[in-house]
């Protein structure tokens, strides 16, 4: 059994190695089709700043238990640093750096005044009470309280952390400034700050994206046969707007499986149904597997679960003509030439998901001039910026003759070089 887990953790280490190396593979590359100079790559390859924290939390038999945690501040040329905390056994100090990156990226594809951030600490929120929670999520506060600030580097919610640990984490830091200070964090509660269309952000964001590559291909969103791989937070609420809008929604999955109906699952019948963990395929008897999932016939295929879903394997039986990575990292840079080659429009996970980090932005906002704007307002806003953000990427992307990919990491990168090269960073 220790064997076992040895060896699973071996094979984590060496995935998220391996989003890194990639990660940085098409910075270098989008950052020569912009004529920049090596040493801007050697400043962009890693986080400008990376911290380790220790935290000592007691739990509830009266043992203390010390948790590793991380944070990363890619690059703060732009601005202030943007970025996720998340909780979770599996978190490395390489998967925090690539995240970092892509944050960096998201913010330079949406147009923002950030840099990109990205923090987690090494534990299993699964097996925590809520006051063990609370404890851990102050103590991380406290240990990185240097380094962070409204205007210095802005958390906000990831895997398995929500509004309630934003809450105390706000607070936590509000004593330590002995200043109210909403804007140190965001996704938190409405009544401490937050900002309405918070939670469902990054799933409008990637309707928004599905939306205009259906425009882009001559295709009709009310007619079109959906597959979203994922029916956790960003794919249920995903499969919630798609339906919404007249799609069929042909299969989802969840860790367990995979259900598939052509004629269109009944999703708000399966969304009534799911756990808290976005588990529902465990009620069903008749299921598929995620691999024969991903290469149902369908229009649109949506991978919002885990990275290296669509790989060099299966890449040419993926009968879609349209991806759009709702997930980090689902598609592999081979995988990423395959479609291309099969003329699917792919639209990247950076520009995809960047909706959270895009109302995030606009929370700070408004915390900053403490006034605050109806769900409407954050609606119209978003859909502004991504659909300009979209078009300026299928553009790149066109004139430029690279793939979606290698196009939103032009646009991304771009701003933070200009920033760095007019600081005299570079």
């Amino acid at each position: 059994m220790v064997a076992d887990k040895a060896v699973d953790s071996t094979k984590e280490d060496n995935k998220k190695a391996d989003i890194l190396s990639s990660t940085r593979t098409v910075v270098k590359e989008a950052l020569e089709k912009l004529g920049y100079p090596d040493e801007v790559f050697e400043l962009l390859k890693d986080p400008i700043r990376m911290i380790t924290v220790r935290i000592p939390v007691r739990m509830d038999d009266g043992s203390i238990k010390v948790f590793t945690g991380y944070r990363a501040q890619h690059n703060d040329a732009v601005g202030p640093t943007k970025g996720g905390i998340r909780f979770h056994p599996n978190v490395t100090e390489t998967e925090v750096k690539a995240l970092s990156i892509w944050m960096s990226l998201k913010a330079g594809i949406v147009d923002l005044p950030y840099g990109g951030g990205k923090g987690g600490i090494v534990c299993d929120p699964r097996e925590m009470s809520f006051r063990e929670l609370e404890g851990l999520s102050r103590g991380y506060v406290r240990a990185i309280s240097q380094i962070v600030g409204p205007n210095k580097d802005i958390p906000a919610p990831d895997v398995f952390t929500n509004s309630q640990i934003m809450a105390w984490m706000m607070d936590e830091y509000s004593r330590i400034d002995e200043f109210n200070s909403p804007g140190f964090i965001t996704g938190k509660p409405i009544v401490l700050g937050g900002s309405h269309g918070r939670e469902s952000a990054t799933a409008k964001g990637v309707t928004i994206c599905i939306n205009e590559a259906a425009k882009k291909k001559g295709m009709d969103i009310k007619d079109a046969r959906i597959v979203v791989q994922g029916f956790g937070n960003a794919g249920s609420f995903l499969a919630k707007f798609l339906h919404d809008l007249g799609a069929k929604i042909v299969g989802i999955s969840d860790a367990y499986g995979a259900l598939h109906d052509p004629d269109g699952l009944d999703i708000d019948y399966l969304l009534d149904r799911r756990d808290s963990f976005g588990t529902v395929t465990k009620l069903f008897n008749t299921t598929i597997t995620n691999e024969q999932l991903l290469e149902l016939d369908c229009d649109i295929l949506v991978p919002a679960a885990v990275e290296n879903q669509i790989t060099v394997n299966n890449a040419h039986d993926i009968k879609a003509s349209i991806v759009v990575e709702a997930a980090n990292g689902p598609t592999t840079m081979e995988a990423t030439k395959i479609l291309t080659e099969r003329e699917i429009l792919l639209v990247p996970d950076v520009m995809a998901s960047s909706g959270g980090v895009t109302v995030s932005y606009f929370e700070w906002v408004q915390n900053n001039q403490g006034y605050y704007w109806t769900e409407e307002e954050i609606d119209k806003k978003l859909h502004e910026i991504m659909i300009k953000s979209f078009n300026q990427i299928y553009n790149t992307a066109k004139t430029r003759r690279v793939d979606m990919r290698l196009a939103a990491y032009m646009v991304g990168v771009r701003k933070m070089a200009e920033a760095s090269r007019f600081r005299g960073w570079v």
